[in-house]
């Protein structure tokens, strides 16, 4: 079958341009981020599990762009049996929060503060650049129409990518908590708030493969009531997991380090912040189950 490729007027519009700047910018950040010296970067044991998960963030997200920049280019996306428009605004919006996630994480924890060396001050940058690149795209594709843009770029599908953000930013900082704060925390809160997080993120993994694969017919339940349920639990894990963060930070705030202190404080805030989105997406849930129910 011969390949068809863009017409000239489709390699100057804007989500071409915007896809182009994300791939060279996450490239030119993490290869930035890989020649650095070490004594650029903070002597923390803290310091390698972010640095980690900066380094994942820019090159997962590179690889995918990459590819779905090339799919597009050569028009083969309308042989895979995936969501195509669903799957674009997904990688976009959580391209976009993940990133930013990275841009704040890499200079306030992983560079050094005591010099400012060029290179750790460039790769922020790039970093920063491929968050406004990606909220671009984000905000090219959700203006389409609902037609266009599919569900994941509607409101309850953006809550679902929040939701799948605040879970992914949970793992390096329970891996930082069992690192730093095992001595302070007692070790049920530790492993409520993992299985919390961990049964989230495998939720939301199941939502999107259900979404992007095209198989809501094939559920076994409705799949508004399958929503309706995950957002349901989402609710009462992170409502526990937000409680445990709480009882962690308050009563005992003289006895840990101020770099404990602030890694509670950003755990409390994303958690809370996850938790809103679980209850407005469910929200959404019951107002389409009552909506179908009247008709």
């Amino acid at each position: 079958m011969p390949v068809i490729v863009l017409e000239a007027r489709d390699f100057i519009s804007p989500i071409f341009v915007v896809r182009t700047c994300e791939v060279l910018l996450t490239c030119t950040t993490f290869s930035i981020v890989a020649c650095l010296d070490q004594n650029w970067l903070r002597k923390e044991p803290l310091v390698n599990t972010f640095w980690i998960f900066c380094m994942f963030t820019w090159c997962f997200f590179f690889t995918l762009t990459l590819l779905i920049h090339v799919l597009s280019i050569i028009q083969f996306h309308s042989l895979i049996r995936i969501s195509w428009k669903n799957l674009t605004v997904t990688v976009a919006v959580l391209g976009a929060l993940m990133c930013l996630s990275a841009s704040v994480v890499f200079p306030w924890i992983i560079m050094a503060h005591d010099t400012v060396w060029p290179r750790p001050v460039a790769a922020t940058v790039m970093s920063c650049l491929t968050v406004v690149a990606y909220t671009s795209e984000s905000v090219v594709l959700c203006t389409q129409s609902s037609e266009q843009r599919g569900y994941m770029g509607s409101l309850p599908g953006l809550l679902k990518i929040l939701q799948l953000w605040g879970s992914c930013q949970m793992i390096p900082l329970v891996v930082a908590a069992v690192r730093e704060m095992s001595s302070g925390v007692q070790h049920w809160e530790l492993w409520a708030s993992g299985v919390s997080y961990g049964i989230c993120i495998l939720m939301s993994l199941i939502t999107f493969v259900v979404i992007l694969g095209d198989f809501t017919g094939r559920c076994l339940l409705p799949f508004d009531r399958f929503l309706a349920g995950f957002s349901l639990t989402g609710v009462l894990l992170y409502m526990l997991a937000t409680i445990i963060c709480f009882k962690k930070i308050l009563p005992r705030e003289q006895d840990l380090s101020q770099k404990s202190i602030d890694l509670l404080i950003m755990e409390t805030v994303i958690s809370s912040i996850t938790l809103l989105a679980y209850t407005v997406d469910l929200a959404f849930a019951i107002k389409q189950l009552y909506d179908r129910s009247c008709m």
